[in-house]
């Protein structure tokens, strides 16, 4: 790298003649280095030094990541059901947020762990209040597409003090849910990232 940085553009050949090396076995090292981003690789005029700081590179990566490659199924209710329905379907599929659909399958609204705990508070009757009631509706609910990059998503998931985030997909009457962006999620793609190194 430093005989880049030193002389670039530089041919493969002349690195190798300065490393007493022959270019065959140089190769390999300069494959790697190209592939991660610490130098360029232009056809009859050599390798350049990109400048970039492995913090960089690693920045690069992250801003190319997007959701269709991250994101999980998603976990829907019918905005009709009841909230005790809701509170067993969000136990039985160990998530933190259901995405509330009408009979169209068209999004309408969010249920969080807290709606549901804030709707259990006191002495109502959980059976007889539809989900509808006490979601977060539209057009007040945050949304992602498949190809959002993932840094994005998750800047507005912190942003919004919210856990997930519906993938949709915009139809003529509404939005279609076809995935779902969690902290989980985006932690995956993280240390996915990390391993990647």
């Amino acid at each position: 790298m430093q005989i880049v940085k030193d002389y670039g553009p530089i041919t493969g050949e002349s690195i190798a003649e300065k490393l007493n090396l022959t270019r065959a076995t140089l190769r390999p090292d300069l494959a790697i280095l190209t592939m991660a981003g610490y130098l360029e690789a232009r056809p009859r005029v050599g390798y350049f030094y990109t400048g970039k700081t492995g913090k960089q590179l690693f920045a690069d990566k992250m801003k190319k990541m997007k959701v269709e490659d991250y994101q999980s199924i998603p976990v829907v209710v019918n905005e009709n059901v009841s909230v005790y329905d809701a509170i067993v379907t969000m136990f039985l599929e160990d998530v933190g947020t259901l995405f509330v659909v009408d009979d169209e399958s068209l999004l309408v609204g969010v249920l969080s762990r807290k709606d549901l705990l804030r709707a259990s508070l006191g002495k109502q009757e959980l059976t007889a209040i539809p989900v509808n009631i006490i979601m977060t509706r539209m057009p007040n609910i945050a949304v992602c597409y498949k190809d959002d990059p993932l840094i994005d998503v998750a800047e507005q998931l912190i942003e919004k003090q919210i856990d997930a985030m519906p993938v949709v997909r915009k139809t003529e009457k509404g939005y279609e849910v076809i995935g779902r962006i969690t902290k989980t999620n985006i932690t995956k793609a993280f240390v996915s990232l990390a391993k990647e190194d």
